[in-house]
């Protein structure tokens, strides 16, 4: 559905693809979360479990900054991953002010069963796209995301 906005033709353009843009990731946002929301998992806390897993153990800063969260946020997310079990925070022997944050056993273990299935959910939302099409879309929405004013 285009937008009923009088504008600039470049306007119009933009604001379209904006449109779009939103309404795709929205879309594909609502399908994946159903699949975390069986999992009683928000979408911060799969990424703060998915980056300890994958890259290892962080401080809350690193882990907030890795997934665009403010501090209050991400300390709200690590505390209910604790609260679950799934996660522990440790002083940093470096710096006593900051904690790591690492995975216990359980939550080792309910990550690396739940991401491959995950993985698979989000490999067949994208089958719609050949591989050219899948790097053409990575270049422009890095390019878009990217900027600074």
């Amino acid at each position: 559905m285009p937008t009923h906005f009088k504008g600039t033709e470049k306007e119009v353009q933009v604001l379209n693809t904006f449109i779009k843009l939103m309404r795709s990731t929205e879309s594909l946002n609502n399908r994946l979360l159903q699949h975390l929301n069986e999992n009683n998992l928000t979408i911060s806390q799969f990424g703060v479990l998915e980056a300890l897993l994958h890259v290892g153990p962080q401080n809350q800063k690193e882990l907030g900054e890795r997934l665009l969260k403010s501090g209050g946020n991400i300390t709200m997310v690590i505390d209910n991953l604790e609260k679950n079990g799934w996660v522990e925070r440790t002083k940093n022997p470096k710096d006593r002010r900051a904690m790591i944050i690492s995975l216990t056993k359980d939550g080792e273990r309910f990550i690396k069963e739940f991401f491959p299935k995950h993985l698979e959910r989000i490999v067949a939302e994208f089958e719609v796209l050949n591989p050219e099409e899948l790097e053409q879309l990575g270049q422009l929405a890095k390019k878009v995301g990217m900027q600074t004013k």
